[in-house]
């Protein structure tokens, strides 16, 4: 019984819900109507709470940003549930990071020691990297991915293993992947900035170096070119969340757009725009591209929308029932296991909506929390492979490339009045960002304003914000980007370590 959990009620507040529920006063609890009021008030008590909690987090971002990391806790097997468990979370975060208590960042301004960065980028300077010659004739290995935006705010995305038999000279490319029917009209994210971070991939993931990264860009690919050893290397793809950012659900305009059709005998279907949203899915992942989805790459799907793994011998059970070749799911035989799978909760399309938006898209089918990207390898002398692979290293190992290209591309600046807390800003062609550096025995406060930015936009969603860097800790602060490309840009942001509390 319901009276017998929580707190007990005492003898007049049980007469008081009885006096509310007893509509023709005979001492008789109309229980339908009770049930009905009880519901109603578990729900406004539940929206109550989750207005509290939103009014928290706009306070805590004002004063610490909208991003942090939280490291992985012990190993995470491949077949864990979630894309956090095979994904690089690539927002601003630190080794150690850590969320802190409310830290009002106004506090005693006077003793603030402060240090100040102005830069101007203009487009059209960026040097072109040249495509190297006779490039068609050099062999090439592709894949694909997606970035994913987490409920947290967080991005990830798999990870991939790259293996070159021989040394010679690469070509590699990142981008966005369009999926628009209409050559005229690009998909939505394809203005999303992309990178790719190779480090060294040594018998302990300790050992992870990196290696190079791409800088220069091509209207949306972004590349490198450079030679490589013979080797095993780590492929991390890299968003800043300049960009791609989560969007708020509730302000979706528009009506949800209906899964399920149904004809005049009541024989479910599943509707156009639900067919074209699941075509797009199997593009995204269609790891390989080879218009087919082997077990692995089905799999992907599997975790990311249900947490669960689909095992051998119902792969087998899949091939006696829907289309396939080669022991791998058409995407005729995708869209007959969806139709299955909605018949069987006959058409309520509540399972459908969980996988769509755990796939990044809103209650209009639009992909609005993920962006596909392709990732191309060209060498010259030998053949390379890719494979994706699961890490719960990924994270931390994408955070200390990251860091690395900062710290190896800009000088250190110790605030003012505190020579022991820097700031490192490295400038790219596309992508300003800053690093904080505590060498300090105790956890360090930086209060950030981009307020005089011009034409600019942050990874963090805020123009002020407070950053906490723990003791002997390095932390990126920001990444920044121009809010439109073809218009010069000013970078200009002053940093201030606040007293310690």
């Amino acid at each position: 019984c319901i009276f017998q959990r929580g707190e007990k009620m005492t003898t007049e507040e049980i007469s008081t819900i009885f006096s509310l529920l007893d509509i023709n006063k005979d001492g008789k609890l109309n229980y339908p109507e009770f049930c009905r009021l009880f519901v109603s008030t578990v729900e406004r008590c539940e929206a109550a709470a989750l207005e509290r909690l939103e009014a928290n987090a706009k306070l805590k971002r004002q004063n610490f940003g909208s991003q942090s990391y939280s490291p992985p806790k012990g190993s995470v097997s491949s077949s864990a549930a979630g894309t956090s468990q095979t994904a690089a979370t690539l927002l601003p975060s630190s080794e150690t990071a850590q969320e802190e208590s409310h830290i009002t960042p106004t506090k005693a301004r006077s003793r603030r020691s402060s240090l100040s960065n102005q830069i101007t980028m203009t487009p059209g300077k960026a040097l072109k990297l040249q495509e190297p010659s006779g490039l068609q004739e050099w062999y090439n290995s592709g894949v694909r991915g997606c970035f994913f935006v987490e409920t947290d705010g967080s991005i990830g995305s798999l990870q991939y293993q790259l293996h070159i038999p021989q040394t010679t000279n690469v070509y590699l490319t990142i981008q966005p992947l369009s999926l628009s029917r209409r050559p005229d009209i690009p998909s939505s994210w394809m203005a999303v900035d992309t990178a790719l971070f190779v480090t060294s991939a040594g018998e302990a993931k300790e050992d992870s170096t990196l290696v190079c990264f791409t800088e220069a860009r091509d209207r949306e690919k972004y590349v490198w070119k450079g030679e490589l050893n013979a080797g095993s290397y780590y492929l991390l793809p890299f968003t800043s969340g300049c960009k791609l950012k989560r969007r708020n659900k509730k302000t979706t305009s528009g009506k949800a757009v209906e899964l399920i059709n149904r004809s005049d005998t009541e024989e479910i279907d599943l509707s156009r725009e639900l067919r074209e949203a699941l075509s797009d899915i199997f593009d995204i992942i269609d790891i390989d591209g080879n218009g087919l989805l082997s077990l692995e790459e089905y799999n992907f799907f599997e975790l990311r929308t249900s947490g669960e793994k689909c095992d051998k011998d119902a792969w087998l059970v899949c091939k006696e029932n829907f289309d396939m070749r080669k022991n791998q799911l058409t995407r005729q035989g995708f869209m007959e296991l969806n139709l299955l799978e909605a018949t069987e909760k006959e058409g309520d399309p509540a399972d459908l909506w969980l996988s769509l938006e755990a796939m990044g898209y809103n209650r209009m089918l639009e992909l609005v929390d993920a962006c596909p990207f392709q990732i191309d390898v060209h060498c010259e002398a030998a053949q390379p492979s890719i494979q994706p692979v699961s890490m719960a290293s990924g994270p931390r190992l994408l955070n200390q490339a990251l860091q690395k290209s900062i710290t190896a591309r800009a000088g250190a600046r110790a605030l003012r009045g505190q020579e022991s807390v820097f700031i490192y800003t490295y400038r790219g062609e596309h992508r300003i960002s800053t690093l904080i550096a505590n060498k300090t025995n105790q956890k360090a406060t930086v209060h950030v304003n981009n307020e005089q930015s011009r034409n600019c936009c942050s990874s963090r969603g805020l123009n002020v914000f407070a950053v906490e860097v723990p003791a002997r800790t390095k932390m990126v602060c920001q990444h920044v980007l121009p809010v439109n490309e073809r218009q010069d840009w000013t970078y200009n942001c002053v940093e201030t370590l606040l007293p310690s509390t």
